[in-house]
């Protein structure tokens, strides 16, 4: 017991600050301590003298970053389905109307889209098959295909 604030909830009141501080970074790495912070909670409310205390933390919070927290960013990322835009870039285009540095038109899995070329260089012919680089605003930069 601190100043008369129980151990416990010094260890309660540090694991939401650190579930907080997780909200904002999101890497993984603050709720893993915020672990450790309520199983040291536990070990205080179970009577465990601070110095034990401070250990459960540490342990717990290095093992839940060492164990758990490869097998959460693996979950997090394995499968993950691009969408929008992002699902665009990487996609093949139809060259409907011929595209160079200034405009042009292709069509994007069944969408027309107004383009230019990504090398100000080139120039695409009608029915040519292009490789979409990026999305600028509404407009597909594209390649020719590799």
């Amino acid at each position: 017991m601190m100043h008369g604030v129980p151990a416990w909830l010094i260890w309660v009141i540090a694991a939401a600050v650190l579930v907080g501080g997780e909200l904002l970074s999101l890497d993984l790495v603050l709720i893993m301590f915020a672990g450790g912070a309520g199983v040291a909670a536990a070990a205080a409310g179970l009577g465990a003298p601070p110095l034990l205390q401070a250990i459960v933390f540490a342990v717990v919070s290095i093992g839940l970053l060492l164990g758990a927290r490869p097998v959460a960013r693996r979950h997090m990322t394995v499968g993950r389905t691009r969408t929008g835009i992002e699902a665009l870039s990487g996609a093949q285009a139809l060259v409907l109307e011929p595209v160079d540095r200034h405009t042009g038109r292709v069509k994007i899995g069944g969408e027309v889209w107004t383009a230019r070329s990504y090398d100000e260089t080139e120039t695409f012919a009608v029915g040519e098959h292009v490789h979409v680089m990026e999305i600028s605003g509404a407009t597909a930069l594209v390649w020719r295909q590799p």
